[in-house]
């Protein structure tokens, strides 16, 4: 953009930003200083904080704060940026003092902006780097769903303040390049485009190709590069040559003239042009100094050009050139990212802003021209407290017996389409996503139910084909909303989703559904979901070697194990289609509430034989029997006088069952359980010990210590997600699972070769036997 000159009473609203602009300033550079340099650390450890990589988003987030911003728009704001938050908030009235002090100290400010536990507003937890600065593309996307399918969400815009090295980050492009980002008009991507990362300038920054990579994804591109000030210079005589020079050097150049004083300086940018040297030679020092330092980024009437150009039809993103270390005495030096101010360059700070270094948490005087701008920002900012909604009472039991053979994939199809007619009202608050494996993964007939969510209707062009089994109606009112193959979108959206209890009172069921061995691509993200609140349903399907055709490619080991190590979440993996109908509406139960929690569904593909599972007839023994499925373990198979318990989870239940009778036909009669949920049994076994708060009567009844026997454990997966059991009534233990790659081949073949079948089952139990 060419600057242009602000007007009398722009000029004056400018003048007062700017003062609050230096006053965030002072205050996220205190509140880090105070951290590291006053507060007492008998531990020693560094505290640390980003005093530089903070300095360059203030004028940016005072600009936004107190002209633009909107009591419905949302803000999603650098990790590192996050004292620049609390200073804007407690300017705000939103953040007691006393929390100023209190920066990365157990119970205070936390490292990174986090909703659920710092005590200021925050609208998005950052932290996880290139998650945070999605998150509002699918919070954009949740709130239309919201607003569409429910109503009350409302509108408003939804920003991504973002580190330029944070555009290094793969999940920034995935997200960007799905095809219904493009769409989201209300999307405002800021990026703090300082041009240093952790440990360097970095020399090819390539801006141009990103704005290009922007633009070709059908976002709005605009870009603050220069101030008003040096583009004034730039209209003079040898201005032109002096943005030449300017535009053309590296990265590391420019930010080395950051360091210089003004006589290198004026060496530096003119070198053996007289054009350029006549023209510097008309500024003073001090207005060199301050002209090589006038980006777009900090520079107020550019910033407020760009929030007033906007197009709301389309995403936007504006770069905004600035100085890492602005206005410090670290500006631009290549390590300056966590570096520290000295006690003397934080007094010498003080003086050089106004404020006082003996009592740095000073607001403005309310009559002031600064203070009445916060007291009018505050009072524009005023959120109206959200009504929130209930769930529908959801049953926990269909009332079906399954019968003949099914697999567990299948039978979550079946179960939410069971929901559609059974709880109607719960129902209709149930969202799945998928990467574009709806049918592969047994949706069809749930999303030929409920139809495709899109922002417009569009034409079904395959309506009238009746080879077509699955009918893609795209509408506002669908429930399925279908990504693109990326992993990494697909939580991303799951953890907005199952945010919108506590975002606008609504409260959803989202359910992802994708191959299991791509969860632990997903994992992280996901977890980080859930670290900021999202309540949703991971289901990973198919799972295992039990997809033996696929080969080790395809065949996940580490998952069952998630429900162990994973906080928020609870995992199971069903042997039978009954237990995943259970499991799948406790899970379900536990969403969209506060003190709710998240779970993970490991499905096989696998057809199993549903008499297997015993369901007693009698309803008061069928109730007992859920209840232990939901709560992580049943008796599947109890004899007189066992001399081995075979505990078995998921697909290989039949191999255990057949070892079982094989067993019992040589004189070794043996137990078997089925285990659903292991990390509910850890629980239940640390809970015994005194050291978790759980029920523990499940180990009562699964692993009563009267019938204790040496135990085998066998899962499609990695043995030592059910190693554990035998610390329960401490019996010598054999674990079996999967510890290598697997190959392509028939089930047998497979399940031999990884030590899960029948013969290896009966090994283990007679060697533990004797």
């Amino acid at each position: 953009m060419t600057s242009v000159a602000p007007s009398r009473s722009q000029a004056d609203e400018f003048s007062t930003l700017q003062e609050i602009e230096r006053r965030v300033l002072w205050l996220s550079t205190a509140i880090i200083h105070h951290a590291n340099q006053v507060r007492p650390n008998p531990g020693g450890l560094k505290v640390g904080g980003h005093q530089a990589s903070s300095a360059s988003m203030v004028s940016i987030m005072s600009a936004l704060y107190f002209r633009h911003l909107r009591p419905q728009d949302r803000v999603s704001v650098k990790p590192h940026a996050s004292p620049v938050l609390h200073a804007i908030n407690y300017l705000l009235g939103e953040l007691d003092e006393k929390y100023l002090t209190t920066l990365r100290e157990f119970g205070g400010l936390q490292s990174y902006p986090s909703r659920s536990k710092d005590p200021d507003p925050v609208d998005y937890s950052t932290g996880s780097v290139g998650i945070g600065a999605t998150a509002p593309i699918w919070g954009a996307l949740s709130r239309r769903y919201v607003d569409a399918t429910l109503g009350g969400a409302g509108t408003g815009r939804q920003y991504s303040l973002v580190g330029d090295a944070e555009l290094d980050e793969g999940a920034i492009w995935e997200a960007i390049l799905d095809p219904a980002v493009g769409e989201l008009g209300e999307i405002v991507w800021i990026v703090d485009l300082n041009r240093q990362s952790l440990d360097r300038v970095v020399p090819n920054i390539a801006a141009e190709k990103l704005q290009g990579m922007f633009a070709a994804a059908g976002w709005q591109v605009l870009t603050l590069k220069y101030g008003r000030v040096l583009e004034e210079l730039f209209a003079r005589t040898g201005g032109a040559a002096l943005r030449r020079r300017i535009d053309t050097m590296a990265n590391p150049e420019y930010q080395r003239l950051l360091r210089c004083p003004a006589a290198e300086l004026r060496n530096r940018l003119a070198g053996e042009d007289t054009e350029i040297a006549t023209l510097l030679s008309t500024l003073d020092d001090d207005a060199l100094v301050a002209a090589v330092r006038d980006l777009g980024g900090h520079d107020q009437g550019s910033l407020d050009w760009a929030f007033h150009n906007i197009d709301d039809n389309r995403p936007t993103v504006i770069f905004a050139y600035t100085v890492k270390g602005w206005k410090l005495p670290t500006q631009g030096h290549p390590q300056n990212h966590s570096s520290l101010l000295k006690p003397e360059q934080f007094a010498e700070l003080a003086t050089q802003l106004g404020t006082s270094a003996d009592a740095p948490w000073q607001r403005f005087d309310p009559d002031t021209p600064e203070g009445k701008l916060c007291s009018a920002a505050a009072e524009r900012l005023r959120r109206e407290p959200i009504t929130a909604h209930q769930v529908a009472e959801l049953p926990t039991d269909i009332g079906r017996t399954p019968s003949g053979v099914a697999t567990t994939q299948a039978a979550l199809g079946r179960v939410l389409l069971d929901l559609t007619r059974q709880s109607p009202e719960a129902a209709r608050r149930i969202v799945t996503v998928s990467p574009d494996v709806s049918s592969s993964t047994n949706l069809g007939g749930w999303v030929n139910k409920v139809g495709v969510w899109s922002a417009a209707e569009r034409t079904d062009w395959f309506a009238d084909d009746a080879e077509t089994l699955l009918h893609w109606r795209e509408r506002p009112t669908g429930q399925h909303i279908e990504l693109g193959i990326a992993e990494v979108n697909l939580v991303g959206l799951l953890g907005e989703l199952g945010a919108t209890w506590s975002r606008w009172g609504q409260p959803l069921l989202p359910i992802g559904v994708l191959y299991d061995p791509f969860v632990e691509r997903a994992l992280e993200p996901w977890s980080f979901g859930i670290y900021a609140g999202g309540q949703s349903i991971l289901v990973g399907t198919p799972s295992g070697v039990t997809l033996a055709p696929e080969g080790g490619a395809h065949q996940s080991i580490k998952t069952p194990s998630i429900g162990i190590e994973q906080p928020g979440c609870v995992s199971y993996e069903p042997a039978f289609a009954i237990d995943t109908e259970w499991t799948l509406l406790a899970s379900l139960a536990q969403l969209g509430k506060p003190g709710g929690s998240s779970a993970y569904l490991r499905l096989s593909t696998r057809p199993v034989d549903q008499t297997l599972a015993a369901v007693p007839t009698d309803p008061a023994a069928r109730e007992r029997r859920r209840r232990q499925v939901v709560a992580g373990a049943y008796p599947l198979r109890r004899v007189a006088n066992p001399k081995v318990t075979i505990a078995v989870m998921g697909a290989v239940t039949p191999e255990a069952l057949a070892a079982a009778d094989r067993l019992d036909q040589a004189g070794v009669p043996a137990d078997v359980v089925c285990v659903t949920n292991p990390g509910l049994l850890f629980q239940a076994l640390r809970a015994r010990q005194g050291r978790e708060s759980a029920d523990s009567w499940i180990l009562d009844q699964v692993f009563p210590a009267d019938r204790a026997a040496p135990l085998v454990t066998v899962l499609d997966g990695h043995p030592h997600t059910l190693a554990f059991l035998g610390t329960i009534n401490r019996v010598p233990t054999t674990t079996l699972g999967v510890t290598r790659f697997g190959q392509s081949g028939g089930l047998e073949d497979v399940y031999r070769h990884h030590g899960l079948d029948t013969d290896s089952i009966i090994r283990a139990a007679l060697d533990l036997a004797g």
